[in-house]
């Protein structure tokens, strides 16, 4: 907005000066005065004219970088329903692992807050139990899954989702 507010000053600007350079003209003002006030009319016309470009060029600027926030904004909804389709997927796979290792209810509780990354101390606060009953049932998880810990419980899972060319070459 400020910047058509000053765009209209200069051209008032301009015209008011052009008028003033016809009426000095007419009252055989000396010409060195009409060449000054004349070159002031043409510098308010040119950097009007500079203005309204400069506005036109933003504006085409800002409706590019709207569409361009458009589509990405799509395209990361987009990419929003793929990540919780393939999360449901692999929750899926958990729940069915579970199953297959016959983890009891609370078993899988406990594992799924495992692999949440919370510490024994954590789980039995928010079970309302005793660290030793949740550290007693952490080990029965890891004989049934034929794992030694919960490193091993999580590297289980997550191994998977790495595809071979994306292990670290240090490993192989």
């Amino acid at each position: 907005m400020k910047d058509k507010i000053l765009t209209l000053s200069l051209l008032v600007i301009m015209a008011l000066n052009l008028q003033d350079v016809i009426f000095d003209t007419m009252l055989g003002i000396p010409i060195e005065h009409i060449i000054q006030e004349f070159l002031l009319t043409v510098l308010a016309g040119v950097l009007a004219i500079y203005l309204i470009f400069d506005m036109h060029k933003r504006t085409r600027k800002y409706l590019e970088i709207t569409t361009n926030l458009k589509v990405t904004k799509h395209q990361l909804a987009k990419m929003s329903d793929q990540f919780r389709n393939a999360r449901h997927q692999f929750s899926l796979a958990i729940a069915e692992q579970f199953e297959q290792w016959m983890l009891s209810e609370s078993e899988k509780e406990i594992a799924i807050f495992m692999l949440k990354g919370l510490s024994l101390k954590e789980i039995a606060v928010l079970r309302d139990t005793k660290e030793k009953t949740v550290r007693q049932q952490a080990s029965a998880i890891y004989a049934k899954a034929g794992i030694e810990g919960r490193h091993a419980l999580s590297a289980w899972f997550f191994e998977d989702l790495l595809g071979e060319s994306e292990q670290p070459s240090t490993l192989s």
